[in-house]
């Protein structure tokens, strides 16, 4: 029988570290999943100032962070989560891996990087955020795929086995693939356009006929990860307790909106957690 944690936690930032360690003392049983751990955002940071009890550079604070997790033994599992299925038991897909729950803490956070003008438009109907699940549905077309990191040309790679082209308009230099029916593009397309469905993308020199387009980052925008889900523009809409509209789910970090910042982060990680904690008390009496 399929394992059924009582929480997925779906983030490897702080605010998804802040809930793991939360619900270990709480004795719950949590997955926590992330594209990467404490991401390349903080580790890049010159200083870090506005966390209790620390200052200095990014790559120090995440170490310090790697070192208590240790010591804690949180266990982390490295995954882009691409749905979470709402109902009585959740359902988180990571490519062809499913994982249950009885409840989720969404700490993906905000990603800015290769946003296109029209892309949320077409979300299931051209614009996908998963090569893996949707891929084959594009077999013999010409696709377009905008990638934010050298980390995601394994899956520019997958979708080149089965469409005619794909156009990889890369957010980074000296990018560099092995399939011949890439091509590389080293601007940004400026909008998704078409009808029904995906038709063209708009870029500064004209416009590029393709069937779908793939947007390959670290985090979907919450509304696409999650179906029926409320937001505010990127943000998902939450109570005070940082539950969503849908029950059993809640969010925590960036994701739920400004300020931007680790502390605030790491105080809604631990909010989020003791509110799943309480959600499930209750689902039992």
């Amino acid at each position: 029988m399929e394992k059924i944690y009582d929480v997925i936690v779906v983030g490897g930032g702080i605010a998804g570290y802040s809930a793991a360690l939360t619900l270990k003392s709480l004795k719950r049983d949590c997955l926590w999943l992330g594209a990467d751990l404490f991401g390349e955002k903080l580790r890049a940071a010159e200083y870090v100032r506005n966390y209790p009890a620390f200052t200095g550079k990014g790559a120090q604070f995440a170490a310090r962070l790697e070192e208590q997790m240790s010591g804690e033994r949180i266990a982390f599992t490295r995954g882009r989560a691409d749905a979470v299925y709402a109902g009585e038991t959740f359902t988180v897909t990571v490519g062809e891996t499913s994982y249950l729950s009885r409840a989720v803490i969404l700490a993906t956070g905000v990603s800015q990087t290769g946003t296109v003008k029209g892309e949320t438009n077409f979300l299931g109907r051209g614009v996908s955020y998963c090569a893996v699940c949707d891929g084959a549905l594009y077999r013999g077309k010409v696709i377009a795929a905008v990638v934010a990191s050298p980390k995601y040309a394994e899956e520019v790679e997958y979708l080149a086995g089965f469409a005619e082209a794909v156009h990889a308009f890369c957010m980074y230099p000296g990018a560099a693939f092995r399939a011949e029916n890439i091509v590389v593009h080293l601007q940004k397309p400026l909008a998704v356009e078409g009808n029904m469905r995906v038709e063209r993308l708009a870029l500064a020199d004209g416009k590029l006929e393709v069937a779908a387009v793939f947007f390959l980052r670290d985090a979907a925008p919450p509304a696409a990860l999650v179906g029926g889900l409320e937001t505010e523009g990127a943000h998902v809409k939450v109570a005070r307790d940082l539950s969503t509209n849908l029950a059993g789910l809640f969010a925590a970090g960036d994701i739920t909106g400004r300020p931007y910042q680790y502390i605030k982060a790491a105080g809604e990680g631990c909010t989020a957690a003791y509110s799943a904690h309480a959600y499930l008390a209750e689902q039992k009496q």
